[in-house]
């Protein structure tokens, strides 16, 4: 059996699992973790538990530490060089003229590696801009070209409901969006209506859609021709809140029935 303790590197980031060993953690402590990419501060996010050592990943990695005073000095030495990089990077790009909006620096704790997240609409040539940063920095340098749900999940934002947008406060997963939850929800389909700050369809048109989609499963889908207690008529319009459809009848009539008063077929 080992102690496994979840930890996160953002607010909105994922939770990973670590190796807590024998350390005393509990939930909101910040301690120094071993990842792929090296040392890492974060925040234990889930409380640790027990596993059988077969049930966990093979490449499972260790929480080094508790964070100490100078690791509090690192970070906040590598946040003053990501604010140094940001600028001199922004300048670099003007000069160079390149049709790129620079978004994000992380620099690792390590100081091995900073990665520079930017948009863009298409590719970008930025080999001369890798040289100038590797130059001033000299550390390895990754120019990482990020999507827009991605650029509004890193700016933040508010969205049209006031609150942060979902993207950069309870999401882990940027999940798959489509127009059809929209109109199985019987929304309006004006792009202004349901994009979000990201130009993109909002991630929240898919917090309810299985649950639409389950109410809907046995209501008469629209445009069927439907025996009512007033006769036969066509479905036009469905309600699956109310469990109701509006059917027009033989007699241009428009009339509202409970989806259960529908005789089945």
């Amino acid at each position: 059996m080992k102690n496994i303790v979840g930890v996160k590197f953002k607010k909105e980031g994922k939770i990973y699992s670590f190796d807590a060993a024998d350390l005393p953690l509990k939930r909101g402590d910040l301690v120094v973790v071993s990842t792929d990419s090296g040392p890492a501060i974060g925040t234990i996010a889930m409380d640790i538990n027990t596993a059988p050592v077969e049930q966990l990943a093979a490449n499972l990695k260790d929480v080094l530490r508790l964070v100490t005073e100078d690791d509090l000095r690192t970070r906040e030495n590598n946040r003053k060089l990501e604010q140094e990089a940001r600028q001199f990077c922004i300048r670099r790009i003007a000069e160079r003229q390149l049709p790129m909006k620079l978004i994000d620096v992380e620099c690792l704790f390590d100081q091995t590696k900073m990665i520079f997240h930017f948009a863009a609409e298409s590719r970008v040539d930025f080999r001369e801009l890798v040289k100038d940063l590797v130059q001033r920095f000299r550390t390895r340098i990754e120019l990482r070209q990020i999507g827009a749900r991605q650029e509004a999940r890193i700016i933040k934002g508010l969205g049209i409901c006031g609150r942060e947008v979902c993207c950069a406060t309870l999401l882990h997963n940027l999940d798959r969006v489509s127009v059809k939850m929209a109109k199985e929800q019987n929304m309006s389909l004006n792009p202004e209506k349901i994009s979000g700050l990201c130009g993109r369809l909002m991630c929240c048109l898919g917090y309810e859609y299985d649950g639409y989609v389950d109410m809907r499963r046995d209501m008469p889908k629209c445009g069927k021709m439907i025996q009512t207690p007033e006769g036969w008529g066509k479905v036009i319009r469905q309600n699956a809140l109310q469990g109701e459809v509006v059917v027009i009848l033989e007699s241009g009539k428009e009339a509202t029935f409970k989806a259960k008063d529908i005789p089945e077929k």
